[in-house]
């Protein structure tokens, strides 16, 4: 099996890992295998799907691995750690495709490494999956994702607070694993050197064309800014947006305690961990910029020696980027609403829908607006009271565009991972019944068919929905 390892990270980027090899599995069985992904990576995906479970768990390093764990820092929740780092994951190698795309192979859940901070380095089944579910979902929504080649169950059991559980570990494949944290890192120990090595590396990767820490920054700022836009538009709340899950590259990464939102609040949460919602669906916008302020932070030696002048520089980019994200925000939320052109009323009339929606289901409401071009269709059903919804409708018409059916059934998704619906196939997978979880993974990676049993949101008896990190 060729698996095309160039490995330049672990050749150019030194005094950034570790290199350590990930705990041997001690019974891998594949539960999950990305066959269309594995196609897409230009494997042969007979030979890889018979050896997935030895080097997609750590039983057995694929051909031409260069094992390594990956230094960063971060801020989490605010505060800065200076040296976080790779607690459960290995870096295989970067997969060099046909067709000159390169991509990193990471396993997640493989193991203890000096990250660790007294973690037990793996990961169980629900989890993963999970990750597999949710990262597949965000690539058929269009919206750039990290994503996931398999889950292999490692035939041993973990313990976490709900107990025992089966282990399993998550072949994950990323544009690149650099984050935020992966600069804070080098900066907060004063390895210039190091940090403008890994500035040029990030840029011949993922911007070939820019020049210099500046130009690099502004990119990223454009990237992420759009990115997080998407999210907001799919009602998407990541969770923990801590600076070492920010990639440079634009992807969303890290699916911890994430989830959808289903009934539209500003203030929604879903992970245990953040009691202050700092997170929260509202926050995300607010975070995208504080997290680029730490990568400016980060940059500043590169960005000009004099330090009180780079601070000067870098303050003006970073009173650019609220315009950045707001542009952003507002194109998509004019193809979510299939408006014709831009107007000077669009920021009104959208501040004004989402008044109007309070309490609505945020994806049943915008799929069922190609019903409502015409008519009010199965949209009344969805608001307690519907007058507000009443009087902005006629407005919003006279702004659509032609074909304004067709353009908002293709914009908005029917189909998302309701999180009953997920648990449901985490629960049952963890008892051994995959199952559940390949129909709703061929649900979610179909967003635009219209199956109702995956539309219809949580019956009243779910309750409050809490995401755990994993951990």
């Amino acid at each position: 099996m060729d698996f095309r390892f160039d490995n330049s990270w672990a050749r150019d980027l030194p005094g950034s890992f570790l290199r350590l090899a990930p705990d041997v599995a001690p019974a891998p069985r594949v539960l999950a295998f990305n066959v269309a992904l594995a196609a897409d990576l230009g494997l042969d995906v007979d030979t890889l799907a018979e050896g997935a479970a030895r080097w997609l768990s750590g039983a057995e390093l694929p051909p031409g691995a260069d094992s390594i764990a990956l230094a960063y820092a971060g801020h989490q929740f605010g505060g800065f750690s200076p040296s976080l780092g790779d607690g459960r994951a290995h870096l295989l190698g970067e997969i060099v495709t046909p067709h000159g795309a390169r991509f990193d192979l990471q396993l997640k859940g493989s193991g203890r490494t000096p990250f660790s901070r007294g973690g037990d380095g793996k990961a169980a089944v629900g989890p993963m999956l999970r990750e597999y579910l949710i990262s597949e979902a965000m690539h058929a929504l269009g919206v750039p994702t990290t994503r996931a080649l398999a889950v292999v169950a490692t035939g041993e059991d973990i313990w976490r607070e709900t107990g025992c559980l089966p282990g399993a570990v998550l072949g994950r494949v990323a544009a690149s694993h650099i984050r935020v944290g992966s600069f804070q890192f080098l900066a907060a120990r004063g390895e210039t050197d190091k940090l403008r090595a890994l500035t040029d590396y990030t840029i011949a990767r993922h911007y070939p064309g820019v020049t210099g820490a500046l130009d690099l920054f502004d990119a990223v700022a454009a990237r992420q800014a759009r990115l997080i836009a998407q999210w907001m538009g799919l009602g998407f709340i990541h969770g923990v947006m801590n600076t070492d899950n920010m990639a440079l590259s634009g992807e969303t990464i890290d699916y911890g305690p994430c989830a959808f939102m289903e009934g539209y609040a500003p203030g929604t949460v879903f992970s245990s961990i953040d009691r202050q919602g700092r997170y929260a669906y509202a926050n995300q916008p607010l975070i995208l910029g504080w997290n680029l302020a730490r990568l400016a932070e980060a940059l500043l030696p590169l960005i000009d020696p004099d330090g009180e002048r780079g601070v000067e520089i870098a303050n003006d980019r970073l009173g650019r980027i609220a315009g950045t994200y707001q542009a952003e925000w507002l194109a998509v939320m004019r193809r979510k609403l299939a408006l014709d052109g831009q107007e000077a009323g669009d920021v009104a009339l959208v501040a004004d829908l989402l008044t109007a929606m309070e309490g609505a289901d945020w994806t049943l409401c915008f799929h069922r607006l190609a019903g409502a071009v015409s008519g009010e269709g199965l949209l009344r059903p969805l608001f307690p009271d519907f007058a507000a919804m009443a009087d902005w409708l006629p407005r919003w018409r006279a702004r659509l565009a032609p074909d304004a059916a067709a353009l908002l059934r293709a914009a908005n998704p029917a189909v998302i991972p309701r999180n009953h619906r997920v648990e449901e196939a985490l629960d049952a997978a963890t008892v051994g019944d995959m199952a559940p979880f390949e129909a709703l993974l061929a649900a979610v990676t179909r967003p635009f068919e219209a199956k109702e049993a995956y539309m219809l949101p949580a019956p009243s008896g779910f309750g409050r929905y809490v995401t755990y990190c994993g951990t």
